[in-house]
């Protein structure tokens, strides 16, 4: 049996004024967003992290913990970070375990109440974390 190479399964990309910091660490099952995401070409930023995913997930990733830190997000971005959470409640969904923190400053009630919204609709239980400032 091949050994898989998670370090080959990871990657970084580090935040821009429209874009957010991302990792996807698949050695320790970590999946991290962190600051504004408005890119005015969503997908074309979203689609290789989808994919990282999927592989990752395919290739013995069995747990991962998404980590949800959003100041602001644009609606293109909304519909990419919800097909990234349709991808992880699949794979919840196949026995696999998925754990979401959706971080959101305290006195955000529009980013709390999008990721209960999130919640609802695709059945993935979040852990609300209020933090001070990003």
């Amino acid at each position: 049996m091949n050994q898989v190479d998670m370090d080959a399964l990871s990657m970084t990309i580090e935040p821009t004024k429209v874009t957010p910091f991302v990792q996807l660490d698949a050695r320790e099952g970590i999946l991290a967003f962190k600051g504004r995401s408005s890119p005015s070409a969503s997908l074309e930023f979203y689609y290789p992290i989808m994919s990282g995913i999927d592989r990752a997930f395919t290739q013995g990733v069995s747990s991962i913990t998404a980590n949800f830190a959003f100041e602001y997000f644009n609606t293109s971005s909304s519909k990419c970070l919800f097909d990234i959470l349709k991808r992880l409640a699949q794979f919840q969904q196949k026995g696999m375990d998925v754990k979401v923190n959706w971080y959101y400053e305290e006195e955000d009630d529009d980013m709390r109440e999008t990721g209960e919204d999130y919640e609802d609709v695709l059945g993935l239980e979040f852990n609300y974390i209020a933090v001070n400032e990003f």
